[in-house]
C-alpha cells in the first residue's frame, strides 16, 4: 500500500509538466461562406488582419417592414449603414479547440462575447454568451 502511494504521487506530481509540453490543438477552420440560421443572411468569415471576422454578404429572406439598415444600432450615427457588408463577428482568434471573439446582433443593437466552432457535420455552432448564459445558432455552410 505505501509503495503505491507513493507511485502515485510521483505521477501526480510528473503527469501536469508532460501535458503542458504538449502542443495545443487547433480550432478547426471557420472561413468561408454561412448561411445564418433560418438562411436569413449570407456571412462571409475571412481573415482581418490578425483576427477573423464575419461580414454580412447577402440579406436572403430580409424582415419585413424593417429598412435594410442598421436601426438598432446604439451609435445613432451608424443607424443609416446598410446591413450588408455589416461586421457581425469580430475579433476572432483561435483558442484552442474552438474561435473565440465578439457577436453583434442587428436585432437588438447588442455586442456579445462569443464562441465558434465546426460541428462534426460542417456546419458552425456560434454562440453568443453573457457571462455563462449562452444562446446557440447553428449555421451551414453556403453555396
Amino acid at each position: 500500500m505505501v509503495a503505491f502511494t507513493r507511485i502515485a504521487a510521483r505521477a501526480a506530481l510528473l503527469i501536469p509538466p508532460l501535458l503542458a509540453a504538449l502542443p495545443a490543438q487547433a480550432a478547426q477552420p471557420i472561413t468561408g461562406r454561412w448561411a445564418t440560421v433560418d438562411g436569413k443572411a449570407i456571412v462571409q468569415i475571412a481573415p482581418c488582419g490578425k483576427t477573423l471576422c464575419g461580414r454580412i454578404e447577402k440579406i436572403v429572406k430580409p424582415t419585413p417592414g424593417r429598412p435594410p439598415t442598421d436601426i438598432k444600432n446604439p451609435d445613432p450615427a451608424q443607424r443609416g449603414k446598410p446591413l450588408t457588408g455589416l461586421a457581425l463577428l469580430t475579433g476572432f482568434a483561435d483558442a484552442g479547440d474552438l474561435w473565440k471573439g465578439s457577436i453583434y446582433d442587428p436585432e437588438s443593437g447588442k455586442t456579445y462575447n462569443s464562441k465558434v466552432s465546426r460541428n462534426s457535420d460542417g456546419t458552425l455552432k456560434v454562440q453568443g454568451c453573457i457571462m455563462m448564459f449562452c444562446k446557440t445558432q447553428t449555421w451551414t455552410p453556403a453555396r
